[in-house]
């Protein structure tokens, strides 16, 4: 089995974070988005994963820390890590061509902006499997249209009308990926485009049309990191699960506690310093940070961050920020928000 990643993208709906930070890897609940989605899509499959093929963009942006930061993630998985590269913004079709030599064989693809929670067992007799979550408002989706074998049969993009309540996650599973390649590969000749990009679905679609199989297999739990709001509420429901799993050292033991409390469930990276603080619940805080005189809940705060007499509440703070909640001087950089 191979696991095709495009994370080309840089984020612009998470700004200011997503300038110095892709969004895959900008941590939730203390491991990168991407490490935790591709860690629970091989929980999900339940078989020795043999290759990652991560697709980036450019080597600026995308560089040898990154890199590095994926092929271990593969090798945690005892799989290779290919790395390919996007050098155009032209869609998930194009992205996906972009791993052309890794497009063989039983495959998921999976786009690094969402996490799940599942336990499914994908279904042998279809020739691909779409992810889907059933959500109450489909008008807001792309979402399956189903025959009355459960089999899909159609993709509609927010229907004005009921098609199904079962929207597309972005994680799809081929039985042969080399057939998608076929149709996508015809994409490209043809020079077929929707909203001036190359998409999945066009490829999906004629699979479709020549009969191939498509099945659901739907997520219990679908939590995106789109923008600010939304990945502090993904930061919540993780610690959330991972407290009730009890499988993952949430607090480090080199936490240094004084007169401070810790309300859980709580992520506290290593080497960080609380002092007259109140922390939590559902605040994750990464490596060599220190929180003073405080009082933090419903957060995120990335690595070596200084917090000093701060009341936050649905903050998200970035890598190297000092925040005195008592300033009286404020140097903020491009797309910084303060509300």
């Amino acid at each position: 089995m191979k696991i095709i990643v495009p994370m080309a993208g840089r984020g612009s709906r998470l700004r200011p974070h997503s300038l110095t930070v892709p969004k895959p890897l900008i941590p939730v609940a203390g491991q990168p988005i991407v490490h935790r989605l591709v860690k629970d899509i091989a929980k999900v499959l339940k078989q020795p994963i043999e290759e990652i093929a991560f697709v980036l963009g450019d080597p600026a942006w995308f560089g040898d820390d990154v890199v590095s930061s994926l092929q271990d993630l593969a090798k945690s998985l005892g799989a290779k890590a290919s790395i390919y590269r996007q050098d155009q913004p032209l869609g998930t079709g194009h992205a996906i061509m972009c791993a052309k030599p890794s497009l063989s064989g039983p495959a998921v693809i999976a786009y690094a902006d969402t996490l799940i929670r599942a336990e499914f067992d994908l279904d042998a007799t279809a020739d691909s499997v779409i992810w889907t979550k059933q959500v109450q408002n489909p008008e807001a989706y792309g979402v399956v249209k189903l025959n009355d074998n459960n089999e899909i049969v159609e993709l509609v993009e927010k229907p004005e009308t009921f098609v199904s309540d079962q929207a597309v996650i972005g994680i799809y599973y081929f039985k042969d990926v080399a057939i998608l390649k076929g149709k996508l590969q015809e994409i490209l000749d043809e020079n077929i485009m929707n909203g001036g990009e190359y998409q999945i679905n066009d490829g999906i679609k004629r699979m479709m049309a020549e009969g191939n199989l498509f099945k659901t297999g739907t997520v219990d739990e679908w939590m995106d990191c789109g923008n600010k709001a939304i990945t502090i509420e993904t930061n919540q429901r993780m610690l959330g699960f991972l407290k009730a799993d009890n499988d993952e050292q949430l607090v480090s033991a080199s936490v240094k506690l004084n007169n401070s409390t810790i309300i859980e469930p709580c992520f506290i990276g290593e080497n960080v310093i609380l002092k007259d603080s109140t922390i939590g619940p559902y605040v994750s805080i990464g490596d060599n940070s220190v929180i003073e005189a405080s009082s933090v809940k419903n957060s995120l705060i990335q690595t070596n961050a200084i917090i000093k007499n701060a009341n936050l509440d649905d903050a998200m703070i970035g890598n190297h920020v000092k925040y005195d909640g008592h300033y009286t001087s404020v140097s903020i950089g491009d797309y910084s928000v303060l509300e």
